[in-house]
């Protein structure tokens, strides 16, 4: 009986094919994300980066600097996350080792982190790889400033109707996927400073604040998949309506 269950045991340890192996590591990047806040705030920032990434020139060695970057600090962050629960598996309590090696494991994202910094500065604050003359982003640019406003109001609106069909729904004891709004109104204002604006340090300041604010959209009751919407939305009413009144249409 002894040498059955440990049969039995021995193939749970081990992958059986290629299929389960997938399977396995699937199930750990979903850990990860579903458990860990600092890979969602990763995830989003990445996503960002990726999107900013669109409207400049960069060569593909560049595009896949930043690539390498983010996929960098995700996989730092992923294996503290496996070395911390490794550790809590067979330490709990206090010990100077285990200390030691859960400091190591978050040195390395910060180390990680510091690496993506220097690769987002070469890349997004030098001036000869940024070309946006005569392009649809410099007409965006040099648009009347009042867009701006036009642009928040239509997504005050946006969100309030959100709102109110969201409300709506959970009087009926429906349940819904909701964007957040917070999100939405973060990320309309950070395009609208963007295309308003040449300063780096202010996009940055703003960048950082809407960070803020989503970072606590998703550790109170919103999903990530809300607040990524919500981001998405906020940013694209800001560039229709830009990019409407550029092809006057």
């Amino acid at each position: 009986m002894k040498q059955e269950d440990s049969k039995k045991k021995d193939k749970r340890l081990y992958n059986k094919n290629f299929i389960q192996a997938w399977n396995n590591a699937t199930n750990g990047i979903l850990y990860s994300v579903n458990t860990q806040t600092n890979i969602r705030k990763q995830l989003i920032l990445g996503a960002m980066v990726l999107v900013l990434s669109l409207f400049y020139d960069f060569s593909t060695v560049e595009f896949l600097c930043i690539v390498f970057a983010i996929f960098f600090v995700i996989f730092a962050e992923m294996v503290n996350t496996a070395i911390e629960t490794v550790v809590d598996l067979y330490v709990d309590v206090y010990h100077p080792k285990a200390k030691i090696a859960k400091d190591v494991a978050a040195g390395a994202v910060v180390l990680a982190a510091i690496n993506a910094v220097i690769v987002a500065y070469f890349l997004f604050f030098n001036e000869t790889t940024i070309v946006i003359s005569n392009s649809i982003l410099s007409a965006m640019i040099s648009s009347p400033k009042h867009l701006a406003f036009v642009a928040i109001i239509l997504t005050v609106i946006v969100i309030l109707t959100i709102k109110a069909r969201g409300k709506k729904n959970e009087e009926k004891g429906g349940q819904t996927f909701l964007p957040s709004g917070s999100a939405i109104l973060a990320f309309a204002l950070l395009t609208a400073i963007w295309l308003n604006t040449n300063s780096p340090l202010i996009f940055c300041l703003s960048f950082a604040l809407s960070l803020l604010v989503i970072g606590n959209k998703i550790t109170d009751k919103k999903s990530l998949g809300e607040v990524l919407f919500g981001i998405c939305i906020g940013t694209l009413i800001v560039l229709m309506v830009y990019g409407l009144t550029i092809f006057k249409i």
